[in-house]
């Protein structure tokens, strides 16, 4: 089967497309151009961290112009030392302004089963639990089309379609957690465990949902005005309160997190005094009352 065939096909609209410049964006950009009613616009974000990244602008707004796309793209100076997180939330904020200055659908990014298999261990390796080991996949706004498609299927595309590309020498500096766990992967590969990796992560992904959906249940049933009812939330196990905290700030659009930051929240939910405060982070903060829990920031 040919690899755009195993591509999600977009429903009518437009959408914002990131392109870095590399074998992956660039073919994903081949492909979503074909789609029918599919209207695109091409972004790309210098994050300023190489001396030659200019080169990969200059490329993506060549290809944007070929295709006869509109090119959106700003340049930040993050500078060589900055770290892979930095990068990544300066990334999703440009996308996102891109996308509501144009009025898009959503971002469609080129992640594809090896990044699945990366980020999995990434997360697992920072103690994430459950959740880290599925969390690279298609979620509003976000559509991420390639998750079934390898990286070598991605190159050979590109390659049997004449693409040109550019290689980001910063995928190779191993100072990167995740080149660190991509190299190793390549250098120990051995292909059926990654096969049977890439369908424990799908069997998880199915469990993981499954789970939630009993979470939010319990949220809701919990849940009033915003306010989660305390003397409830200390009946529960240590570990499904974990669970349901971290649930809870996600709905509450608090999705950067730790084990640590999670453990404290529960323990201070359930020891604190009435009126006490837990910092979250810079904005928000656990409001601990007798009978209830409330999420807060400094603008409510």
């Amino acid at each position: 089967m040919l690899i755009e065939d195993l591509v999600e096909q977009l429903k009518p609209g437009r959408y914002v497309i990131a392109v870095s410049g590399g074998v992956d964006s660039v073919s994903l950009l081949d492909i979503i151009s074909k789609q029918k009613d599919v209207e695109l616009v091409v972004a790309h974000l210098n994050h300023g961290i190489r001396k030659d990244s200019k080169d990969d602008q200059q490329l993506v707004r060549d290809l944007a112009k070929g295709y006869g796309l509109k090119f959106e793209t700003k340049t930040l100076t993050l500078g060589s030392n900055a770290s892979e997180q930095l990068a990544r939330k300066a990334r999703y904020e440009f996308l996102t302004s891109v996308m509501r200055d144009n009025d898009a659908i959503a971002i469609i990014t080129a992640h594809h089963s090896d990044d699945v298999i990366e980020t999995s261990i990434f997360n697992l390796l920072r103690g994430t639990g459950r959740k880290g080991l599925t969390s690279l996949r298609s979620s509003k706004p976000l559509i991420r089309p390639l998750l079934n498609i390898s990286k070598d299927d991605i190159k050979q595309y590109a390659l049997e379609h004449n693409l040109v590309w550019r290689e980001d020498s910063t995928n190779s500096d191993l100072k990167y957690s995740r080149n660190q766990i991509r190299y190793k992967l390549a250098k120990n590969q051995d292909q059926s465990k990654v096969e049977k990796l890439k369908l424990q992560i799908s069997n998880l992904k199915i469990t993981n949902e499954l789970l939630d959906k009993e979470i939010d249940d319990l949220l809701v049933s919990m849940t009033k005005n915003q306010k989660l009812d305390r003397l409830q939330f200390i009946s529960l196990s240590h570990k499904l309160s974990l669970e349901l905290m971290a649930h809870w700030l996600r709905k509450n659009t608090i999705n950067s997190f730790d084990v640590k930051l999670l453990n404290n929240l529960v323990i201070a939910a359930k020891t604190y005094k009435h009126a006490s405060k837990f910092s979250i982070n810079k904005t928000a903060y656990l409001l601990v009352e007798t009978k209830f829990l409330e999420i807060k920031t400094d603008q409510n």
